[in-house]
């Protein structure tokens, strides 16, 4: 990718805070993106594509523990689940023969797979020595019929969120656009019912959470054209042009897709999120006000009404258990503000919420639901995080699972937020699941046996034999 084609997508015209080098997902020297790079960026934004074949082009490091490795869910294909990688040696690179060996590849994995298309994840050393991904997949498709997509997303190239918007941009320029959908089946149609066709974009569907929301579009009459990429198929991105309406699913990174969207096909757009009674019932609110259908609007409100009595129902019985609980919450981009809306849906304060990789979009709504002085955590260290578990007198830490076992050590109670996680939060019965994994964790009896001092320690202390607490001799 040429340093102009990175410098447009750094320059993010639909963002407010358009500034390159506090964008979040400004360009960085090789070597200090781990964890969060451009390949890793694009690729955890394409993975969940179900039925792609997704070949990793470069070491075998960077395909990391590729089993699985995103937490989303798929209600069909799991090709997605396959980790794929050419592997290149030292002896690929000195020898000239790396883009050979990904030809291979790619023939071998519609050989064994049959996939509906193949995703190319360019590394930082294929980038370095100058493999041309768009050729190899121009070559791929002519020679077995297959779509091959090329993702080139170096990971010096810049961070994460720079890869999300890399793998926005492969979507709009290779795949988007090149398919009509399928008409409204028979099976479909309601009497009255002016069925609306929309785009979901930026939702992952970690743990099957979009399942909670799904089934409420399908009774207002909108069917989602295409996710992307939560439980997506290939054929249903090519389709996303002819949407009538798109959001942005807490994921600011992929607004370049819903720009061009509305730019290329006039598809108007706005920015929501499923975390939370107050933003679901808000996103819907919100496709029905773009979409000027007075029969959806009044299906909306209905069905907002009927869904908020129900979960507000549900969560009675667990609100005093979790008023007022103090939360230290670390987690990076859009989950820094968006789960801060959900908690405080449940009655819980937020002492302090992680901008790690959050964009200045996202502090500014950290702002807006937190206010102004609005405490926010750039230092993720375990030191770091334990003292301000400690400064801000929290209750519960909830972060990424790479924070399990710092928490685990500390002998506080800890809840996953990140894509590793087995339950899902979003919509209105997400937040009952929610509010009941939050109060299993604080009332779990373990914090309070862990934090005493051990049998023997204490009978040292007392001067008692070690064996009258049962601890054998010799």
């Amino acid at each position: 990718m040429k340093a102009a084609e990175i410098a447009e997508l750094l320059n993010e015209p639909a963002c407010v805070h358009n500034k390159k080098e506090k964008s979040g997902c400004a360009k960085t020297k090789p070597g200090a993106t781990a964890g969060g790079c451009s390949f890793d960026g694009a690729q955890i934004a394409l993975l969940p594509i179900a039925d792609v074949a997704h070949i990793v082009h470069g070491p075998i490091a960077c395909a990391g523990s590729s089993w699985d490795n995103r937490g989303t869910r798929s209600s069909g294909p799991t090709l997605y689940r396959i980790g794929m990688t050419t592997d290149l040696t030292e002896q690929d690179i000195i020898m000239g023969r790396s883009e050979k060996r990904l030809l291979h590849a790619i023939k071998q994995a519609i050989d064994d797979y049959a996939p509906k298309a193949v995703f190319l994840y360019s590394t930082c050393v294929p980038a370095l020595i100058g493999d041309d991904l768009g050729a190899v997949a121009k070559a791929a498709t002519g020679m077995w019929g297959v779509p091959v997509v090329p993702v080139d997303c170096a990971g010096f190239y810049g961070t994460k969120n720079l890869g999300n918007r890399i793998a926005g941009e492969a979507m709009f320029r290779h795949v988007i656009g090149t398919r009509e959908p399928e008409p409204v089946p028979e099976s479909a149609q309601r009497p009255g019912i002016t069925v609306h066709d929309v785009n979901l974009i930026g939702e992952y569907n970690i743990a099957g959470e979009f399942w909670h929301v799904a089934p409420l579009f399908d009774e207002l009459g909108l069917r989602i054209l295409s996710t992307l990429s939560g439980d997506a198929r290939f054929h249903e991105v090519q389709t996303m042009h002819r949407a009538e309406v798109s959001m942005v699913v807490c994921a600011k990174a992929l607004l370049n897709v819903a720009r061009k969207l509305e730019g290329d096909y006039g598809v108007p757009f706005f920015e929501g999120s499923f975390y939370g009674i107050t933003d679901t019932s808000q996103a819907f609110r919100d496709f029905a006000r773009l979409l000027g259908d007075p029969g959806l609007t009044a299906r909306t409100e209905a069905m907002v009404v009927r869904e908020e009595a129900k979960i507000r129902a549900a969560l009675a019985p667990w609100a005093d258990r979790l008023k007022d609980k103090r939360v230290l919450l670390y987690t990076g981009g859009v989950k820094s503000w968006s789960v801060v809306s959900a908690l405080q849906d449940l009655g819980m304060t937020v002492v302090a919420t992680g901008t790690n990789k959050s964009t200045e979009e996202d502090k500014a709504r950290i702002r807006e639901i937190m206010g102004d002085d609005a405490t926010m955590i750039t230092d993720g260290s375990p030191k770091a995080l334990l003292q301000a578990f400690k400064d801000y007198k929290a209750d519960i830490l909830i972060a990424g699972g790479r924070n399990l076992y710092t928490a685990l050590k500390a002998r506080i109670p800890f809840l996953d937020i990140n894509q590793e996680r087995e339950f899902g939060y979003a919509g209105y019965t997400g937040m009952l699941e929610l509010m009941r994994q939050l109060a299993l964790t604080l009332e779990a009896p373990v914090w309070d046996k862990v934090r005493k001092p051990a049998p023997w320690a204490a009978s040292k202390a007392a001067g008692e034999p070690l064996s009258a607490v049962g601890v054998a001799h010799g």
